[in-house]
């Protein structure tokens, strides 16, 4: 079985989702450090003039005291669905699928998780199958017991409770990633290559790293032929 291990985060972009379809399990890292400064709660998204941060409010208390992924509460105080419905929408009102999305975008906007992760995943498991990815599992790692390595070590870990004998990691991983101890565990490593196909956005030139939105709204059912290369 092979299985990837990231922490979630705000619809991400499409080489998020192409881990997704090459593991057999995928593992939100949801029990580690929020990142007050990464993709835990905000994203790009395309626009006319240019790209544009969505950003999901959260409360500080805590935030920058090590606080896990998992108990970082969102603002409900602040009217940021609305916000990011309405960007959304005046960014891609033109899309050729938007419209198709819509109804589905809205019940989304709709929701009132109190906990970002809980928002953030279930957001990121509907949208890999509405892209056609429905083999993998998921999983959160703050369901595993007695994990308590740090780095290398804790992927390791999780990646022996689970029955894992391949990893799927990220490129960036290779700058601080632990081969030797994947090689004692038996656990053979691949390092993601992100070379995808540009498809139709909106407002060129082309980029291609935002959010899996623009995907979706460009490309309709088709989404899932761009995230290999």
């Amino acid at each position: 079985m092979n299985a990837t291990i990231l922490q979630p985060s705000y619809i991400p972009w499409r080489g998020y989702f192409d881990q997704i379809r090459r593991s057999d399990l995928f593992i939100f890292y949801d029990d580690v450090q929020y990142d007050t400064r990464g993709w835990r709660n905000r994203n790009q998204i395309k626009t006319a003039q240019g790209k544009q941060w969505i950003t999901i409010p959260v409360h500080s208390k805590g935030v920058r005291d090590g606080v896990p992924i998992k108990n970082v509460r969102i603002d409900l105080s602040k009217p940021w669905p609305r916000k990011h419905f309405k960007a959304l929408m005046f960014a891609y009102a033109k899309a050729p699928f938007f419209q198709l999305y819509q109804p589905w975008l809205e019940s989304v906007y709709g929701r009132q998780d109190e906990f970002l992760a809980d928002f953030t995943i279930n957001l990121t498991v509907e949208l890999a199958k509405m892209l056609g990815i429905t083999e993998t599992e998921f999983m959160r790692s703050s369901d595993i017991p007695g994990i308590n390595g740090h780095k290398t070590d804790r992927l390791i870990q999780i990646l022996q409770y689970v029955g894992a004998k391949h990893y799927i990691s990220g490129p960036s991983a290779r700058d601080y990633i632990e081969q030797d101890k994947f090689d004692e565990a038996g656990i053979t490593l691949e390092f993601m290559q992100y070379n995808y196909p540009e498809y139709p956005q909106l407002y060129p030139p082309f980029d291609p790293f935002v959010t899996i939105l623009d995907l979706l709204f460009m490309v309709g059912e088709n989404a899932l032929n761009f995230l290999d290369f």
